[in-house]
């Protein structure tokens, strides 16, 4: 059974970081793509990053770049998300996603997005709150 559990959410400061785990567990770790996803109150799951190999960052919001960035221990079956900067509208559940095909980018013409059904497995979430 494909598991996934987020941890290391909590409240942070503005302009303060925060590392957030996703441990993964019954699937080869390294055969699989590994997305982390964030719900705010009222808005639809929006990707941020993906990571299809220790060494891919596929960037999904333009709100990740420049502040979070994504890496993967396969030995540990575990994959982090390091969120820099952090702001007020970063307050969200985050959730990972995991499938066994390669991260897929879209692009509408106006942004960049990752279509939620293109992810088998997901974790229950962790809710990251930024305020002071």
């Amino acid at each position: 059974e494909v598991q996934l559990v987020e941890s290391g959410g909590g409240l942070v400061q503005p302009g303060g970081s925060l590392r957030l785990s996703c441990a993964a567990s019954g699937f080869i770790f390294d055969e699989y793509a590994v997305g982390w996803f964030r719900q705010a109150p009222g808005k639809e799951r929006e990707g941020l990053l993906c990571s299809s190999d220790r060494w891919t960052t596929e960037y999904i919001s333009k709100s990740a770049q420049g502040r979070f960035t994504i890496s993967r221990d396969n030995a540990k079956n575990t994959v982090y998300l390091q969120m820099n900067s952090l702001k007020p509208e970063d307050t969200a559940v985050y959730y990972c996603a995991a499938d066994r095909r390669s991260c897929r980018v879209y692009y509408n013409g106006t942004h960049s997005y990752a279509k939620i059904t293109d992810f088998n497995s997901w974790g229950q979430g962790t809710l990251v709150t930024v305020s002071s």
